[in-house]
């Protein structure tokens, strides 16, 4: 058997591309000399998905912030390993509107200067065990911080009711009269006993009519599925419990949130806004029809293009 031989050399194809024998060699010696540094880079991305499993590289590279490496490089390494989160689209309903009973919208168009202003309040559902479970959130708007939450195997007002007093307690001490909070129209939120408790503490029931005005309440559903629990192994009502509460505190207590100063966590930006409110203290105002990422800290409204982050093959990176 007669091998072919090759009609070129390598110098030949060196010349052809624009490069010389020594940047090629020059490239493999950076190459081998990265190759542990990209292994500690691997080491620290698994680290930080075990307890927050569908976190964007960008957010990780808040986190580990590596000193060789820049964010949109790290993104671009992270993506070429395979760290991409891919995302899906949830296709059950949660909302039942009673349409005769309805509060006006007294959000959207507010410019928030404060935490325990602007509270939103949303359902979703959790499939496990064979059976559907559904997940209550409130948010505060301000310091995107998840106050009170609660699980359920219905869609009674129960759970509601269990998260809103989870919220009091969380802001125990702290005067909540006049404080908005905003959901969509489903029959748990016009529930007397909801109802009730929101009058009591002198809270402004509001709802908005499509759900780009609860705009902030969707996303953090999707965040704490998409992001956490699909990642674990929940099979049963308590290991759902025990996830959502893993989940909650890592969300408000480490994760880093883009739209937030210096890209703290919820709790860390509230605490820096309790030591020096004269330079966190800005408005945050709540744009008509507008995602959560168009939610500015300005003392104007945020521009519609402001917030933005491009796609990367369906691949979520933030």
């Amino acid at each position: 058997m007669t091998t072919r031989k090759q009609a070129y050399s390598n110098n030949s194809l060196y010349r052809a591309v624009g490069i010389t024998k020594q940047a090629v060699h020059q490239h493999k010696k950076r190459e081998k000399a990265r190759e542990p540094l990209v292994r500690e880079l691997c080491d620290q991305i698994t680290k930080v998905r075990k307890d927050s499993p569908g976190i964007g590289l960008k957010k990780i590279y808040t986190l580990v912030k590596p000193d060789w490496l820049g964010r949109d490089k790290f993104v671009s390494l992270g993506l070429s390993l395979g760290y991409g989160i891919p995302r899906s689209r949830s296709p059950i309903r949660t909302t039942h509107a009673i349409k005769a009973l309805y509060h006006p919208n007294l959000l959207t168009g507010k410019t928030l200067t404060g935490v325990n202003q602007g509270w939103q309040s949303d359902i979703t559902y959790y499939f496990c065990g064979g059976r559907f479970y559904y997940i209550t959130f409130i948010i505060d708007v301000y310091s995107r911080r998840i106050v009170g939450y609660a699980v359920s195997d219905s869609l009674r007002a129960e759970a509601n009711i269990a998260a809103l007093k989870m919220a009091f307690s969380c802001r125990k001490g702290a005067s909540l009269k006049g404080l908005i909070h905003h959901s969509d129209r489903g029959a748990q939120y016009i529930d007397k006993g909801y109802q009730s408790l929101l009058e009591g503490k002198g809270i402004l029931p509001s709802m908005c009519l499509i759900p780009q005005d609860n705009a902030y309440g969707e996303r953090i559903n999707g965040t704490i599925k998409n992001d956490y629990l699909w990642y674990w192994t929940i099979e049963s009502y308590s290991q759902l419990k025990a996830g959502l509460k893993r989940a909650v505190r890592d969300y408000n207590e480490i994760r880093p949130h883009d739209h937030l100063p210096g890209e703290m966590s919820p709790c860390q930006y509230e605490e820096a806004l309790m030591r020096n409110p004269e330079k966190y203290g800005q408005g945050v105002f709540i744009k008509p029809g507008g995602r959560p990422e168009d939610y500015s800290f300005s003392t104007s409204p945020a521009h519609p293009s402001e917030g933005k982050s491009k796609k990367n093959n369906g691949a979520d990176t933030n």
